[in-house]
């Protein structure tokens, strides 16, 4: 016993004294020496020697209190960390960041901090980063940057099915961005070649996969066995289903044994699956995506194709009338089901009619029945599908109900602002001018910076509190000046530029239109683009027949379904409904 604890001890003195001297010679690189080690280690898979390097360079550049390659240290120790420290590295990043004069930040934090979100599966805050991060790297004027942000944004298109967008995104800093390394280069000529097989130039993405393969071989298996995974994809397209089987079989055994990549992993068993299905081995098909099944228990990474992979395999054991195994892949798809609605929200739209989630709960329920008892299921399958048939029913009714009482609003709203037309006697329809892209601009308004004691009248300053009379006429004049220009149509409009315009605070701003305007900032924003959509559907022809989006776009907003409640919340109607009763008034 006594030898046992002695040869421990000398062991850990051993490692203890080999510890030492990594450190004693880490002490001999520069930062920049430093960097390129961690850079090496991290690539080559060595993430525990990578965090070494990582944790000496941060306690060096903190003893040596210089700021700059402390912020550099958090970069590196954020890397291979989980969600909530890695973002906790990122933050201590972004106070070290304020000392520092350096214009990529604070667009760096943001562009990080969405990395992170990216990396742990939640595409809606990535995104939200990477928009930020690119204003602040557009504002700083920052190249680099700006290419960064926006490829991240271009792979997230590429993701959620936006190839057309990303594609012209990534060709463009592919061919025009020396500035970015040849890692990031590389990142790029991937996902564009990707992206370019699911736009069908399958050519254009045979050059690229081509060219990688060459690249890669014999030189670095990670990079080669992605365009191999790529090669298996583009030939899946082109119908050569036994050697797309070829490539993807080889990506599979590599990316299954040798990487953490779980994109990889799951993309490659899907082509793979999929090529199987073409060429009628439904067990082997089916085998994949069982594997993209057990892959999701250990990860719970989600991509859109999943409806593909679990309807696949509800079909598989339903036509086996297999119903454990039906029942059981039912059950997996509804747990994922959330997730993909919320990360996923443009693809989950396109899920099968047949396996919606409604449907899906319903044959749930059949085939728990079903085994349990025959009789009984039949029963309640009866009463089911009554009561599914009644609220059908009571639904259309219903919304049938409320289209004609959105009719009625609609052509009351269209007489009323016929009439008022008519009483001004205007012979004309008013001529609309939209210049989105010119600034908010209100001029000779002195600035406002501190609310002042007025001497008003004790009644006027019930109304306008503190604020000077001088300053509430300037602040309506204004207001007036913004309302004629139509400057709410712009994108971006909020108190703080719209004060901002005016010269004075957001407390006055917000103030003068609560008691002038009688109601908040984002209400009178929404009457006022409402209220001038409302005349102009009428009188202009050409922007009535736009699409529901774009007139949203032409009105400020960013998406159809804020204009749309702001217009029902106002009018009481629909935008499509009031445009076809305007046609029908017109017609008749």
């Amino acid at each position: 016993m006594r030898i046992k604890f002695f040869l421990l001890f000398i062991g850990y003195n051993l490692l203890y004294a080999q510890a030492s001297i990594e450190t004693n010679l880490l002490k001999e690189y520069t930062y920049k020496e430093l960097q390129e080690k961690f850079y090496d280690y991290n690539y080559a898979g060595k993430p525990d020697k990578a965090e070494q390097i990582a944790r000496y360079y941060l306690t060096r550049a903190k003893k040596e209190k210089n700021y700059s390659q402390v912020a550099e240290g958090y970069a590196f120790m954020y890397i291979n960390e989980n969600k909530e420290n890695a973002l906790k590295y990122i933050d201590s990043m972004g106070i070290v960041a304020k000392k520092l004069n350096e214009d990529i930040y604070p667009t760096r934090i943001y562009l990080l901090r969405a990395n992170v979100f990216l990396k742990f599966n939640n595409q809606k805050e990535a995104l939200d980063n990477y928009v930020v991060g690119l204003e602040y790297a557009k504002k700083n004027n920052n190249k680099r940057q700006i290419a960064l942000a926006e490829t991240n944004i271009a792979y997230l298109n590429n993701f959620v099915g936006k190839h057309q967008e990303a594609a012209k995104v990534l060709r463009f800093y592919m061919n025009n961005a020396d500035y970015l390394n040849e890692n990031e280069i590389e990142k790029i000529r991937v996902n564009l070649a990707d992206t370019y097989i699911e736009i069908n130039k399958l050519d254009s993405a045979n050059i690229l996969i081509n060219k990688g393969l060459e690249m890669f071989k014999n030189k670095d298996p990670y990079r080669y066995h992605q365009y191999l995974t790529l090669s298996g994809f583009n030939n899946l397209k082109l119908n050569k289903y036994h050697d797309a089987v070829e490539s993807l079989s080889q990506s599979k055994k590599y990316f299954l044994n040798s990487s953490d990549d779980e994109r990889n992993k799951n993309y490659t068993l899907f082509y793979l699956g999929e090529s199987y299905d073409k060429l009628q081995l439904k067990e082997k098909a089916a085998q994949s995506f069982r594997e993209i099944d057990s892959l999701l228990h250990k990860s719970d990474y989600v991509f859109p194709e999943l409806n593909r992979v679990y309807t696949y395999l509800i079909n598989y054991y339903k036509e086996k009338n297999d119903k454990e195994k039906q029942l059981f892949y039912i059950d997996r798809y509804l747990k994922i089901d959330q997730s993909l609605d919320t990360q996923f929200r443009y693809v989950s739209r396109e899920l099968p009619r047949q396996y919606d989630t409604p449907k899906l709960l319903k044959e749930k329920d059949s085939i728990i029945n079903e085994l349990e008892n025959k009789k009984v299921y039949f029963i309640l399958s009866l009463c089911i599908l009554l009561l599914v048939l009644f609220v059908l029913i009571s639904l259309y009714y219903r919304s049938k109900k409320a289209e004609k009482e959105h009719r009625k609003t609609a052509q009351k709203l269209i007489q009323s602002l016929e009439e008022r037309y008519s009483e001004k006697d205007k012979t004309e329809a008013p001529i609309f001018i939209v210049n989105h892209s010119a600034p908010v601009e209100i001029t000779d308004i002195p600035e406002i910076t501190d609310s002042t004691e007025t001497g008003l009248p004790e009644q006027e300053e019930k109304v306008t509190k503190n604020i000077p009379e001088d300053v509430r006429q300037i602040i309506l004049k204004g207001l007036d000046n913004f309302e004629k220009k139509e400057t709410f149509l712009k994108k971006g409009v909020t108190l703080s530029t719209l004060a901002k315009s005016v010269n004075t605070n957001t407390a006055y701003l917000s103030e003068v239109i609560n008691t002038h305007k009688e109601k908040n900032f984002t209400n009178y924003i929404n009457d006022l683009r409402i209220d001038y959509a409302l005349e102009r559907l009428i009188h202009d022809k050409k922007f009535r027949s736009y699409k529901l989006p774009a007139i949203a776009d032409d009105l400020g907003y960013n998406n159809v379904q804020a204009f749309s409640l702001a217009f029902k919340k106002k009018t009481g109607t629909t935008p499509s409904i009031y445009i076809k009763e305007i046609e029908n008034s017109l017609a008749s």
